[in-house]
């Protein structure tokens, strides 16, 4: 008898081991999945704006924070600030001011290869209605659409190279400046901007 009951104890023993084991290999092997749009993180990103000539140009930074929605949208808050300085050689004046202000943005990401982007800002311009230099700094809304290419690289940074188009392309958006699509007339003369311009980013995983 009492050889009966030290033979049930190990098999019992061997039994609940072996059960353990296999319960920690199959939750190493089998992680909780991302569904819906669960939250799946954050990151920080930031593009940059450059353009220079004999007129002036003007340089800036655009700050997003970024939180990670199932396995493909990203939704935050953002904010930018800019430089612009001009110069008019025919009468010798020049001068700079600043531009800042923020919005928010939603980004789509697929197949670590390409995104879609929705950028909405509120900034504050120093051009009026007319696209003219103003004593008093005007507000300006913009509504970026685009997207492009999109990679990450080491799990550590991801570059975005988009061509953004502004569905509200006000007279006095301070991006006017930076546009790099015109129509001309039969002469040259520009008639007018298309508000089209590329757009850098890197954007940072967090934790």
């Amino acid at each position: 008898m009492k050889n009966n009951i030290l033979l049930f104890v190990f098999f019992a023993y061997s039994f609940c081991s072996f059960s353990q084991e296999h319960d920690e290999y199959d939750e190493y092997e089998e992680p909780q999945k991302v569904t819906g749009f669960q939250y799946n993180g954050s990151e920080i990103g930031a593009d940059i704006a450059f353009s220079a000539s004999t007129f002036g140009g003007n340089f800036g930074v655009g700050l997003k924070y970024g939180f990670k929605l199932g396995e493909y949208l990203f939704v935050g808050p953002s904010v930018r600030y800019e430089r612009l300085w001009f110069k008019n050689g025919f009468i010798g004046t020049q001068g700079g001011s600043n531009v800042f202000g923020g919005g928010a943005f939603v980004h789509a990401r697929f197949f670590n290869a390409f995104f879609l982007g929705v950028e909405y800002e509120h900034l504050k311009s120093p051009y009026n209605v007319n696209g003219l230099l103003n004593v008093e700094n005007s507000w300006a809304p913009t509504l970026f659409l685009g997207g492009g290419f999109s990679m990450e690289f080491n799990e550590r940074v991801r570059l975005n190279l988009g061509v953004m188009y502004d569905l509200i392309n006000a007279e006095n958006s301070p991006f006017r400046r930076s546009y790099m699509f015109t129509v001309k007339d039969q002469n040259g003369n520009i008639q007018r901007y298309l508000p089209i311009l590329y757009r850098v980013a890197f954007f940072f995983p967090l934790g």
